[in-house]
């Protein structure tokens, strides 16, 4: 590939919100109809399809010198076909030093490396000066669906965030993306029940539901990209997870 791509796809919205913010968004021709950050990147690029149904044939027409991918997010046929053709760059994102490395080698390759060094740096310290519970974290239901309801477990990028944001995953004895039953959410007994704002659509009226199937617990809506977003949008992470324990706690 060459040193500076200047035909990438991006068909990883977080990702492609990273390239705007290293300052290489001109170069990015392809993106997915997720990637809604930054605005315009779906108006000033071509729309391949989604994240994991992704139309081949409008990336061919593209002819980019760089894609980028992602392990969880894009579908495992599809990506070996494109790299039959072009240089792609899969990511594997669980946890922050994951993410972190991420940014920093994503900025290698479309020749913004001091940028995204810059960014990671200062995301790490901005992690680092989390303050973390003294006492026992609160237990937290994290459901990323419903009609089945499901919970982001460990192994995810959400585990790392609600630990670094201070609270205990209530199914950290559970991997990925489990389905749970209202009996299982019972038997969880979180302390909290965070509804995400994606991929599921929570509404304020699932926060009535969820409080009825664990009347003990505070259940309120979350923003997901926060949790799940594992590039710039990073820089913002922190002051949500403060404003959210205090938002808890008052």
């Amino acid at each position: 590939m060459p040193t500076s791509p200047q035909r990438i796809v991006s068909v990883v919205p977080s990702q492609t919100e990273l390239l705007f913010d290293l300052g290489v968004g001109e170069q990015v021709i392809g993106v997915t109809k997720f990637c809604i950050h930054p605005a315009h990147a779906r108006t000033t690029g071509t729309v391949v399809g989604g994240t994991k149904t992704l139309h081949l044939d409008r990336i061919h027409a593209l002819r980019p010198d760089l894609i980028l991918a992602n392990k969880e997010e894009n579908t495992r046929d599809q990506i070996e076909e494109l790299q039959r053709h072009y240089p792609v760059h899969i990511t594997n994102v669980l946890t922050l030093p994951d993410a972190l490395s991420m940014i920093r080698t994503v900025g290698t390759l479309v020749g913004a490396g001091a940028q995204a060094n810059q960014m990671a740096a200062q995301i790490a310290q901005d992690f680092a000066g989390l303050p973390q519970p003294l006492t026992n974290r609160l237990r937290v239901a994290y459901l990323i669906w419903r009609k089945p309801y499901m919970v982001a477990a460990s192994d995810t990028f959400i585990d790392a965030m609600l630990t670094a944001a201070g609270f205990y995953n209530a199914f950290a004895d559970q991997s990925r993306y489990p389905e749970v039953s209202t009996e299982t959410l019972q038997a969880a007994r979180p302390d909290l029940v965070f509804l995400s704002s994606e991929p599921y659509p929570f509404k304020p009226k699932h926060v009535t539901e969820l409080q009825a199937v664990c009347p003990w617990a505070q259940v309120l809506g979350v923003d997901g990209e926060v949790f799940s977003w594992y590039g710039s949008r990073l820089l913002r992470a922190t002051t949500y997870f403060r404003e959210l324990q205090t938002k808890l706690h008052a």
